[in-house]
C-alpha cells in the first residue's frame, strides 16, 4: 500500500531557512572574495603608486645625456662653396627648427645668419656672399668686414649611456613628426589615445594563451604596457610579470598625459644596434638609420622606424633591407586603414628607396674619437660619470675631414689585406690580418681633426691611436735635427765641419760597442751597404748604420733628450734609439712632428676645446700646451731633407699615387708599419700593425705610406685644406738646387738635381759644372770673387 507523505508548515519552512542561509552563506563569500579583491587591489594600487612615485620622483625620468659637438667650420673669403651648402650645414646644426640654437635666411647669393642664445656664439651674426659659388664677403652684423666666420659647431653623437653602450638622444613630444605618431599608433596600439592604458579584451586571451596553452609569446600591449615593462620589469616572461605591468600601467595612466606617455615611450624604445651601441629612442634611430633630426624624417622614414619596433634585430635596414621595406609597408598600409594618411600617400612613400645613411660608424660618429674625449675629460674634470650630466662638449674634429678618413682607411687597408694574403702565400702562413691608426692634426694648432682607432669599432673598441708601439724609422729625423742643432751651435761634429745636408756619414757595417756590450745592426735591406753616404741620402733612403753613426757622433743622450721633449717620452739615450726601437703612440707621434711642421713649436695633440651647460655658461674652456723644442731654422732643415724622402726617397710611391703637393714624410718599419707626413695645413701619421706585436712583414713604404696619400689626395679636395703652400725658409736658412751625382750647386749642365736647404754660410760654393773645368780653370773660378755661384733656388 502507497503511503502519502505530507509536508507541514515546519518542514517548508526549514526548507526555505535552508536555502535562505545557503544563499546568505554565498553571498557573504562573494563578498568576502570582493572585499579581498578590492582589498588586494589596493594594496598592490598603493603598492606600485609608490614604486611609480619614486621612480619619477628620484630625478629625471631619462639620464641627461652630455651631447658631443665637432669644430665650429671655418668660412673663409676665396673658398669655394655656395649658399646652399652653408644652408645645409646651418640645417644639419639645428637652425631654423631650433630658434634658441639660431636661424638664417637665404636671399639670392647672400646668407644672413644669426645665432641664438643657446648657440656656441652667443649673439654673434654675419652676412656671407658667395658670387660665383665662391666666399667673397663676410659682413659682421655692425658693418665690420671679417676675413672668416665660424658656422654652428655639428652635433656628433652623445656619450654613452651605461655599461652596456646604449645611446639616446633626447626629444620632446612637440619635436616628433604626426607622421611619426601616427605610424607608431597604427601598427602598435590604434586605441592609444581613447583607451585607459590596458586592451582588456587583448590581455584576456593572451592571459589565456599563457596559463593554457603555455605559449608565453603573446604580444598585443599598450605602448603604455610597453613602456612599464621596459621601465620597471624585467624580461622574463612569467605570469606574476603581466600582474605588476598592469598595476604600473594604470599608475602611468594616472600620473601622466597620453602626450607625455608617448614622448617617454619615443625616448625609452630599442630600435636594435648600430656598431657596439645600442639605439635607444626614435631621436637616436633617426640619426643612426638616416643622419638627420627627428624633426626631418619624412613619412617613408617615419613608417620605417615604426616597423623596426618588433624585432628591430631581424628587420635592421642595413643588413635586411628587403625585410625593413616590407615591413614598412605593413605599416603604411595600416596608417591608411586607421585614416592616418590617403591610399595616395602611401603608395608615394612605398615608391621610396631607404634612403639610409651611410652605414660607416666610424666615419660619422667618429667613435675612437668620442672615447677619446671621454677619457680627457675624466682626467681634466674628474667627473667620473660624465654620461648622465646635461653638458655641451665642443670638440677639434672637423667631420667632413673624419669622413674621408673613415674612407682611405676602408680602402687603403683593401690593399694592406692583398698584400698579407700574398705575404702569407709565399710563406704558406696563416693570415692575420693588421689592425689600423689613422690621426690627422692642425700641425699649427694641435687640434685632432680626424682620429681612426681601428679598423671597426664594432669588433674592437681598443683605441689604436693610444697603444704604445716601437716607432722604427719615423724616428729617424730627431736624430738629423739633433745633429743640425749642435751645427747651430757651431760646434763641428768631426773633421767633417759643420753638419749639413751633404755632410758624409758612413753607412759600412760596424760594431757600436754600447755599455760593454757588442751591436752591429744591419740595413732594411741586409747585406746592402753603400759606405760613405751624404745624410740627406742617409734619411731619404732610411739608412740604419748611417743614422745609428750619426747619433753616436752627436750623443745617444742628446737625441733622446730632444725625443722627450717632442712628446716620446720613452726615448732612452742609447745606440737603438737612433732607429727607433723605443715606444710612442701614433697620437704621440703626431705631435712630435709638430716641431718640424709648426717651425720648432710642439703642440700636444688635442680634442677637447670647451664644456658649457645647457645655458650655454662656460664649465672649462681648454688652451692648448705649446712649447719651443727646435729652433725654426734647425726646424726647416730638417723638414728639407723629410721633403727628400718623399720626392726621391723611400715614399716616392706617395708621388707615383699622384700625391703632387708639396709636403715632407717618413717611411717606418719596425714590426709595424708607419707613415709620418704632411702639408703646410695638414699632418697625418698612418700605424699598421697587429695586435699580438708579432711581424706584419710589410714595409711602411707598402702598407702606410699608400694609405696616407690615398687620405690626404681625399683631403687636399675638401675647401678647408686645399690651399696648401711651399714651406717657406725662416730667415737665416736658404733652399738650393744641387747636382744629384756631385752634390754641389747644380745649373744648367747638371739635369739630375733636387732642392735641398743649408744654413747661411754652409752651402757648396762649387757648381757641378765645375767638375768639367782643368785644374787650372777651377782654381781660377774658385778665386774669382767677381762670378757668384749660381742663385739659390726659389721654393
Amino acid at each position: 500500500m502507497a503511503v502519502k507523505l505530507k509536508y507541514g508548515p515546519t518542514a517548508r519552512a526549514n526548507r526555505r531557512g535552508f536555502f535562505r542561509g545557503l544563499g546568505r552563506g554565498v553571498l557573504l563569500i562573494i563578498l568576502a572574495c570582493l572585499l579581498i579583491c578590492v582589498g588586494l587591489f589596493a594594496f598592490y594600487y598603493s603598492k606600485y603608486q609608490k614604486v611609480v612615485d619614486d621612480r619619477f620622483a628620484s630625478g629625471p625620468i631619462f639620464a641627461s645625456v652630455a651631447q658631443i659637438y665637432a669644430a665650429p667650420r671655418e668660412i673663409r673669403i676665396g673658398q669655394k662653396l655656395t649658399v646652399d651648402y652653408i644652408a645645409r650645414s646651418l640645417r644639419t646644426a639645428g637652425y631654423n627648427s631650433n630658434a634658441q640654437l639660431g636661424s638664417f635666411e637665404v636671399n639670392g647669393d647672400n646668407i644672413l645668419i644669426k645665432p641664438g642664445p643657446e648657440s656656441f656664439h652667443s649673439t654673434d651674426g654675419a652676412t656671407i656672399n658667395t658670387s660665383g659659388d665662391t666666399v667673397q664677403t663676410i659682413t659682421a652684423e655692425n658693418g665690420v668686414a671679417l676675413r672668416s666666420y665660424e658656422l654652428e659647431p655639428l652635433l656628433i653623437t652623445a656619450l654613452s649611456e651605461d655599461k652596456g653602450r646604449g645611446k639616446r638622444r633626447l626629444v620632446t613630444y612637440k619635436e616628433i613628426p604626426p607622421h611619426l605618431v601616427q605610424a607608431v599608433t597604427s601598427i602598435e596600439d590604434r586605441r592609444f589615445f581613447e583607451h585607459s592604458g590596458i586592451n582588456f579584451v587583448r590581455i584576456a586571451k593572451c592571459g589565456f594563451e599563457d596559463l593554457v596553452q603555455h605559449h608565453m609569446t603573446c604580444g598585443g600591449s599598450t605602448l603604455t604596457q610597453q613602456l612599464a615593462k621596459n621601465f620597471f620589469l624585467s624580461r622574463d616572461k612569467v605570469f606574476t610579470r603581466k600582474i605588476k605591468e598592469l598595476f604600473i600601467t594604470l599608475q602611468l595612466e594616472a600620473h601622466f598625459t597620453k602626450q607625455q606617455i608617448f614622448e617617454m615611450y619615443a625616448n625609452e624604445i630599442n630600435i636594435g644596434q648600430r656598431g657596439s651601441f645600442a639605439i635607444n629612442g626614435f631621436g637616436e634611430a633617426s640619426q643612426a638609420f638616416f643622419g638627420k633630426p627627428i624633426g626631418q624624417l619624412d613619412l617613408a622614414q617615419c613608417a620605417t622606424l615604426a616597423g623596426l619596433i618588433q624585432n628591430p634585430n631581424r628587420r635592421n635596414p642595413y643588413r635586411h633591407p628587403d625585410r625593413a621595406l616590407e615591413r614598412r609597408n605593413v605599416v603604411l598600409d595600416s596608417m591608411v586603414e586607421t585614416g592616418s594618411i590617403t591610399a595616395d600617400e602611401a603608395s608615394r612613400a612605398k615608391a621610396e628607396p631607404l634612403r639610409l645613411a651611410p652605414p660607416n660608424v666610424d666615419a660619422s660618429e667618429a667613435p675612437y674619437f668620442v672615447d677619446l674625449v671621454h677619457d680627457q675629460l675624466v682626467q681634466r674634470i674628474g667627473d667620473q660619470d660624465l654620461s648622465h650630466q646635461s653638458l655641451r662638449i665642443y670638440t677639434s674634429l672637423d667631420p667632413e675631414l673624419q669622413r674621408v678618413a673613415s674612407e682611405a682607411v676602408e680602402i687603403g687597408m683593401r690593399h694592406v689585406d692583398d698584400l698579407v694574403r700574398a705575404e702569407a702565400k709565399r710563406h704558406s702562413g696563416p693570415v692575420n690580418y693588421p689592425q689600423v691608426s689613422l690621426i690627422a692634426l692642425n700641425p699649427h694648432t694641435g687640434q685632432i681633426l680626424a682620429l681612426i682607432g681601428g679598423r671597426n669599432y664594432g669588433v674592437s673598441q681598443l683605441n689604436h691611436g693610444n697603444a704604445m708601439r716601437p716607432t722604427g724609422s719615423i724616428f729617424k729625423p730627431f736624430v738629423y735635427a739633433t745633429a743640425f742643432n749642435t751645427s747651430l751651435n757651431g760646434t763641428s761634429l768631426d773633421e767633417s765641419g759643420v753638419f749639413t745636408a751633404v755632410t758624409k756619414i758612413n753607412d759600412d757595417s760596424q760594431d757600436f760597442v754600447y755599455d760593454g756590450k757588442s751591436y752591429t745592426p744591419d740595413n732594411f735591406k741586409h747585406g746592402e751597404f753603400p759606405g760613405m753616404v751624404t745624410a740627406a741620402d742617409a734619411l731619404a733612403h732610411s739608412l740604419n748604420i748611417a743614422t745609428i753613426a750619426l747619433a753616436q757622433k752627436v750623443g745617444y743622450g742628446n737625441v733622446a733628450a730632444l725625443a722627450r721633449t717632442a712628446g716620446i717620452t720613452d726615448a732612452k739615450g742609447t745606440p737603438s734609439v737612433a732607429i727607433g726601437t723605443y715606444s710612442a703612440s701614433p697620437i704621440d707621434m703626431a705631435g712630435a712632428y709638430t716641431v718640424f711642421a709648426n717651425n720648432g713649436v710642439h703642440l700636444k695633440p688635442w680634442a677637447l676645446a670647451s664644456v658649457r651647460n645647457n645655458n650655454g655658461d662656460i664649465v672649462a674652456d681648454f688652451a692648448p700646451e705649446a712649447k719651443q723644442v727646435l729652433d725654426p731654422r734647425v726646424s726647416f732643415l730638417t723638414q728639407s731633407l723629410l721633403e727628400g724622402v718623399i720626392n726621391r726617397g723611400t715614399a716616392s710611391a706617395v708621388r707615383a699615387q699622384g700625391f703632387n703637393v708639396p709636403a715632407a714624410g717618413k717611411t717606418g718599419t719596425s714590426h709595424d708599419a708607419w707613415f709620418a707626413g704632411y702639408t703646410s695645413s695638414l699632418l697625418c701619421i698612418i700605424w699598421v700593425g697587429n695586435d699580438d706585436y708579432t711581424n706584419v712583414n710589410l714595409e711602411g713604404a707598402k702598407a702606410a705610406a699608400p694609405l696616407w696619400a690615398e687620405f690626404m689626395t681625399r683631403a687636399i679636395k675638401l675647401p678647408q685644406y686645399s690651399d696648401t703652400k711651399p714651406f717657406t725658409p725662416p730667415t737665416g736658412v736658404t733652399n738650393y738646387r744641387l747636382d744629384r751625382e756631385t752634390n754641389l750647386l747644380a745649373d744648367s749642365s747638371c739635369p739630375k738635381d733636387y732642392t735641398v736647404a743649408f744654413l747661411d754660410g754652409t752651402a757648396p760654393q762649387s757648381t757641378c759644372s765645375r767638375m768639367t773645368q782643368s785644374p787650372q780653370s777651377l782654381i781660377q773660378d774658385l778665386f774669382n770673387t767677381t762670378t757668384p755661384p749660381p742663385p739659390p733656388v726659389p721654393r
